[in-house]
């Protein structure tokens, strides 16, 4: 499994043992995220996120593919949950595998940086109340994922 997306909850260790599979990795780094009592408001019970189905599992797979190619990884994985998730609740893991731990550790840092800008996830958070209201993208996170920008060569005038 290297991209999932489900409305279950996340085996991490599962994951994590799968990817340390073979002689050729020295290190497995991940990391989880977790619903939290405060977001856009601060009387956040629990958010809700929409994905649409194909379009979501090809946005993660480039990401996934992009970070295998960057940082030569032997083992990588994306987990991103869906749905109504309550405080506390695991909502995504990214997970790592590389010959050493510079790799592993950059590019789970790469892939939460990525899927928090490039993947087409919709969030709504939901108080106490039952108001609900979608959340806005953040600027902090454009920045975050602008540090993995590759600078395009002299004399191109194509794309990032």
């Amino acid at each position: 499994m290297s991209v999932s997306i489900q409305t279950g909850d996340i085996d991490v260790g599962a994951i994590l043992d799968a990817l340390a599979g073979d002689g050729g990795t020295g290190a497995v780094a991940s990391f989880i995220g977790l619903v939290r009592d405060h977001g856009d408001r601060k009387d956040i019970v629990a958010i809700e996120l929409e994905h649409y189905p194909g379009m979501t599992e090809r946005a993660l797979s480039a990401i996934e593919d992009e970070a295998r190619r960057r940082f030569a990884l032997t083992g990588c994985a994306i987990v991103h949950r869906v749905g109504r998730l309550d405080l506390g609740q695991r909502i995504v893991m990214v997970a790592a595998a590389a010959p050493h731990r510079a790799a592993a550790l950059d590019a789970c840092a790469f892939l939460i940086d990525w899927l928090k800008t490039k993947a087409p996830f919709w969030k709504r958070e939901i108080t106490a109340d039952g108001a609900a209201e979608w959340v806005a993208a953040k600027m902090g996170d454009d920045a975050a994922a602008a540090r993995w920008a590759v600078p395009r060569p002299t004399g191109t005038d194509g794309p990032d």
